[in-house]
């Protein structure tokens, strides 16, 4: 399977990598998973012109492509003021429109909030919602999946790399969490 994984927070040092990666890491050894860092993150505003789609920058073109070229997206977003990121929600403005709409189709797609304490189902939830309702209204032959990751205490449980800190509750968390997202997409394309 084909995975990308979209890692929803454009600040510098953001903890939300620290999770993509760690889930890159898990589902990297049987699958081939290319994680989107928002760090980069240049897609204008719908005010400012929006996407020019014959003109995507590096950032827009790496994102469209491995959205296309996936079977699984996972997108995750730190909990921003009880929701998700900005840069997220206006992707999700932009992107599943014409000519991108395909982007949305047969696909899987499943959600992880992220926080540095005990937090991060809001943006999960807000995201499951708002995907739910893009592939409903496309009319896409999407899925999502029903199981969220919530990423507590992300500095104390992995490193700059994504690597486990030892945390045995946290890990089984993120291999169960995996493993159900692989689960659905194998029925999905059964």
């Amino acid at each position: 399977m084909r995975i990308c994984v979209i890692s929803g927070s454009a600040r510098t040092n953001n903890n939300t990598i620290r999770v993509a990666k760690a889930i890159a890491r898990v589902l990297g050894q049987a699958h081939s998973v290319e994680v989107i860092d928002f760090v980069n993150y240049d897609i204008p505003l719908i005010a400012q012109g929006g996407l020019n789609t014959s003109q995507l920058t590096t950032f827009q073109q790496s994102l469209v492509r491995s959205m296309d070229e996936a079977h699984i997206v996972v997108m995750i977003s730190p909990e921003y003021n009880w929701s998700t990121t900005p840069e997220i929600l206006n992707m999700l403005h932009l992107l599943p429109n014409k000519p991108l709409a395909h982007l949305f189709n047969n696909k899987v797609f499943s959600f992880v909030g992220v926080s540095t304490g005990k937090g991060g189902k809001a943006p999960a939830i807000h995201l499951m919602q708002i995907v739910n309702k893009l592939i409903s209204f496309g009319d896409h032959d999407s899925i999502v999946s029903s199981r969220i990751f919530e990423a507590h205490f992300t500095k104390e449980v992995l490193d700059e790399q994504g690597n486990s800190l030892g945390n045995p509750l946290f890990d089984k968390g993120l291999e169960d969490y995996c493993a159900y997202t692989l689960r659905m997409a194998q029925r999905w394309f059964k």
